[in-house]
C-alpha cells in the first residue's frame, strides 16, 4: 500500500524496560518529523510504565505493550509479578505484530534493540520486508562495551539479522565522537547502511512552563528514570552535608523509577538541607535543563543532548554497571572537554563531590569546547525520511500513469 506524503505513516518500536530513555528519543523524533510532514501520522509502541505521563503532539500517539523491567544484573521480569515473563513476552509480541499489521507503516523505527526484547519484534520485521516497509534500526552513538556488545548480539546472531531486515542504520551522534559498533566484525553490506545523523537537538515548549522550575538560579540533578540513581543522589546530599560552605540551590528530581523505600529515605535526608529542593518527576526535563546553571547528571544519551542542546556545565557520574554506555561517553565527553566527569567511586568521597559542585557553576560551557559542534540529528533523519516518502510517492505515481 503506497500513499501520498501527506498520508504518510511511521510506526516506532521501543522496548523500554529500565529507564525513560527509549521512549524520550523515540517521542523527540515523532514530534519533529510531524511538524516538518503536515500529514504523517506516527504510533508509537512502548513498554514504558508511564508512557501515559508525556504530552504528545497532534499525529503522534502509543500503543502500550506490556511493562517488562531490567534488573540490575541484567535479567529481566514482568512488571506484573502475578504473570510469567514467557507470558509477557508473547502478549507483547502479539500486539506489536497486530498493530504493525493493521497500522500499515511505510517506515518502521526500531530503537536500539535490532530484533527487540528477547526476538519480539523479528517476526514483524520479516512480515513488514514482505509489505515493503522501509526498515530502520536507530542506535545510540554509544552502545556498550564491544566485548559486551559482541558477545550479547553473537549469541542471537544479530548482526546477520541486522543485515537480512534493515534497509538503513540511523547513529544518533556525529562519525567523530564515537562508533557504536567499533571493535565488532561488521560486514561491509551492514556499514554501506550506517548513517551518523548526529545527536538530536532538543528543545522548550514554548506554551507551557515546568510548574517545578525553581525561581533563580540552581543545579539541576538527574538520574534520568531513577531506577539506579539513589547513589548518585546520596552523594550529593553527603557533599552537601560535609561541606557547609556549599551553598548552591540545587533542584534535585529523583526520577519515576526509584523504588519506594530509596525515595522515602532520600526525600528525608534531602529535607535537612536548606540548599536542596527535591521533585520526584516532571514530565518536562527540557525545562529543567534549559534554565539550570549547571547540571549533575548520570548521562544517559537524551540528559547528554540536553545538556548539549542548552549549554550547560556539567558534571556526569555514569553508571559503570551492568552496561558501560554511560561511562565510554563521559569519557569521550570530557576527553573533548565537554563536560567533567567524577568516576562512581570518586564521588562518593564528600569533600572531592563538593569541591566539583562549587566549580560547576563558573564551568565554561560545552559550546567553548567544541565552538563547531553542531547538533543536526532530527534535520538530517527530517531530511532523510522526506527522501524516502517522496520517492515512494513518485514510484507511486509512475505505476498509475503507466
Amino acid at each position: 500500500m503506497t500513499r501520498r506524503i501527506e498520508d504518510a505513516r511511521i510506526l516506532m518500536y521501543s522496548h523500554d524496560t529500565f529507564g525513560l530513555g527509549h521512549l524520550r528519543r523515540c517521542r523527540t523524533i515523532a514530534h519533529s518529523l510531524v511538524e516538518d510532514y503536515r500529514g504523517l501520522n506516527i504510533l508509537i509502541i512502548s513498554g514504558a510504565t508511564i508512557a501515559g505521563a508525556f504530552d504528545y503532539r497532534a499525529r503522534v500517539d502509543f500503543v502500550k505493550i506490556p511493562s517488562v523491567i531490567k534488573l540490575r544484573n541484567g535479567e529481566y521480569t514482568s512488571m506484573d509479578r502475578h504473570i510469567d515473563l514467557h507470558e509477557t513476552l508473547k502478549m507483547r509480541k502479539s500486539i506489536i505484530r497486530h498493530t504493525a499489521e493493521t497500522f500499515q507503516p511505510d517506515i518502521f523505527i526500531v530503537d536500539k534493540e535490532p530484533l527487540g526484547l528477547q526476538g519480539e519484534v523479528e517476526e514483524t520485521l520479516a512480515y513488514l520486508k514482505k509489505q515493503g516497509t522501509t526498515l530502520v534500526l536507530g542506535l545510540r552513538e554509544v552502545m556498550d562495551a564491544p566485548h559486551l556488545l559482541d558477545a550479547e548480539w553473537k549469541a542471537n546472531d544479530v548482526m546477520r539479522k541486522i543485515g537480512q531486515f534493515y534497509d538503513n542504520i540511523w547513529v544518533y551522534g556525529p562519525p567523530d565522537f564515537y562508533d557504536p559498533l567499533v571493535g565488532l566484525d561488521v560486514p561491509p553490506h551492514v556499514r554501506a547502511k550506517m548513517d551518523f545523523v548526529g545527536f538530536l537537538q532538543r528543545s522548550v515548549s514554548q506554551d507551557v512552563e515546568s510548574e517545578h522550575k525553581p525561581k533563580g538560579e540552581y543545579i539541576l540533578v538527574t538520574t534520568g528514570g531513577g531506577g539506579d540513581g539513589s547513589d548518585l543522589i546520596h552523594d550529593v546530599v553527603d557533599a552537601y552535608q560535609e561541606d557547609p560552605t556549599l551553598t548552591h540551590k540545587s533542584l534535585i528530581v529523583l526520577g519515576p523509577y526509584m523504588p519506594a523505600k530509596q525515595r522515602h529515605k532520600l526525600l528525608t535526608k534531602c529535607a535537612k538541607i536548606p540548599s536542596l529542593e527535591v521533585i520526584e518527576f516532571d514530565n518536562r526535563m527540557e525545562e529543567l535543563i534549559a534554565g539550570a546553571k549547571a547540571v549533575v547528571a548520570m548521562g544517559g544519551y537524551n540528559t547528554y543532548c540536553e545538556i548539549l542542546s542548552f549549554d550547560k556545565p556539567a558534571l556526569i557520574v555514569p553508571r559503570v554497571t551492568p552496561r558501560e554506555e554511560q561511562l565510554i561517553r563521559a569519557s569521550r565527553a570530557a576527553e573533548l572537554g565537554l563536560i567533567d566527569m567524577l568516576r562512581p567511586e570518586e564521588a562518593r568521597d564528600p569533600m572531592r563531590f563538593a569541591a566539583a559542585l562549587k566549580a560547576l557553576p563558573d564551568r565554561a560551557p560545552p559550546s567553548k569546547s567544541a565552538a563547531g559542534m553542531t547538533l543536526e540529528g532530527l534535520v538530517n533523519i527530517s531530511r532523510t525520511v522526506g527522501e524516502w516518502l517522496g520517492r515512494r510517492e513518485h514510484e507511486h505515481l509512475i505505476v498509475v500513469k503507466g
